[in-house]
């Protein structure tokens, strides 16, 4: 298998300067990472590292992927001046560290304590499996972590085994209560349904998350699978979520703006026994992350750098756009900034395409899975 999965593809209609360079945008554009469609990003998604300890069925082949070579990957100084860049020079206002899984990385807290010298107001915060977080919650929090968020699908270990083919439940679980004794709240849960396998245990998911106070995201299963074996008929929708925890809970609206967030939040109640009844108190919240059923490209806010430092604009973007070589080559910080709006100049309007539908037929998978990319 090749590790060039995800090179960008020449864009027609365009001159590009070589390989993975952007046209430039006018020269009226706005400033910071605005794109033609008027979007700006603020919210930043960067990946440490393409490897990963679970081989999750809707991510990754059983075997694993080809994983990039140590010097491919961005080194803790050149992450540290990317963000600053970010940060300083266009506008992003919130970090996300993501991987493949971030707790891989023996620099993690190292990376983290830096970033936070440099923007003491900076939210951080970070995407990870769990697995090894009981040990590290606390350092990471005191190296200046703002919260986490712990991918977890079941409460059921045999499921929990069959959907990630390894059999670290329990560690898991443990990385959650140690993140939200280290005060790394609110704990979000992200949850991918899997029809046949985990959708009916959704209501009891649920509880366990409003019991303990952390707050759960349900996601629709997106085609960013490495084997390409996603089918929107075999995805659980939205709605269908809904429905599968009207079973247990009243959901209405959370009121609050959802201000960019990928996530449409229900404030929780318990539900009476054979009652629409909405009148008890709100035990918790629940977000639902739509992005195939109910898209919400039009306010996305989000600029994604891979592990190996290529700028992506969409999370199904079949461009990439490299910045890591551009910053080995030499380049100042204006430079840098002026390639990075380049890329995002250019962003799709919605699903890697100048229109919205993962359901249209010129739809075309990314060759890169989610854990390559970095959520």
């Amino acid at each position: 298998m090749s590790v060039q999965l995800g090179m960008p593809q020449p864009r027609e209609g365009t001159d590009q300067e070589g390989p993975g360079v952007p046209p430039a945008r006018p020269s009226d554009a706005p400033a910071g990472l605005a794109d033609r469609y008027g979007r700006r990003a603020t919210d930043m998604r960067l990946s440490l590292t393409d490897k990963c300890n679970l081989r999750c069925t809707y991510c990754m082949p059983a075997e694993g992927l080809e994983w990039l070579a140590k010097q491919a990957v961005m080194s803790a100084d050149e992450i540290i001046r990317i963000v600053r860049i970010g940060v300083d020079h266009l506008g992003v206002r919130e970090l996300r560290l993501t991987g493949g899984e971030p707790l891989v990385r023996h620099d993690l807290v190292d990376i983290i304590s830096a970033l936070r010298r440099n923007h003491p107001d900076l939210p951080i915060s970070m995407t990870t499996n769990g697995v090894g977080l009981a040990k590290k919650a606390a350092p990471l929090k005191a190296a200046g972590l703002t919260r986490i968020n712990v991918s977890l699908d079941t409460l059921h270990e045999e499921t929990f085994t069959q959907l990630t083919r390894r059999p670290f439940l329990d560690q898991v679980l443990a990385g959650v209560d140690a993140a939200w004794a280290a005060g790394l709240g609110p704990v979000k849960i992200n949850a991918v349904l899997m029809r046949g396998i985990n959708d009916a245990a959704s209501p009891s998911l649920l509880a366990w998350a409003v019991e303990r106070g952390y707050e759960l995201r349900f996601i629709e299963q997106m085609p960013l699978d490495a084997d390409h074996g996603w089918t929107r008929r075999n995805m659980i929708t939205a709605a269908e979520i809904r429905e599968l925890l009207s079973k247990d809970f009243v959901l209405s609206p959370d009121g609050r703006a959802r201000d960019g967030a990928p996530a449409e939040r229900f404030e929780v109640r318990r539900r009476e026994a054979g009652t629409a009844d909405q009148s008890g108190p709100v035990v918790g919240t629940v977000g639902i992350i739509a992005s195939v059923t109910e898209p919400f490209c039009s306010d996305c806010r989000r600029t994604r750098i891979t592990a190996e430092g290529k700028i992506m604009s969409c999370l199904f973007s079949r461009e990439e756009f490299d910045l890591l070589g551009l910053l080995r080559s030499g380049a100042d910080d204006d430079a840098l900034a002026r390639r990075w709006q380049d890329a995002m100049w250019i962003k799709p309007k919605a699903h890697g395409m100048d229109h919205v539908g993962l359901d249209a037929p010129d739809f075309v998978q990314p060759d890169r899975s989610m854990s390559a990319i970095g959520g």
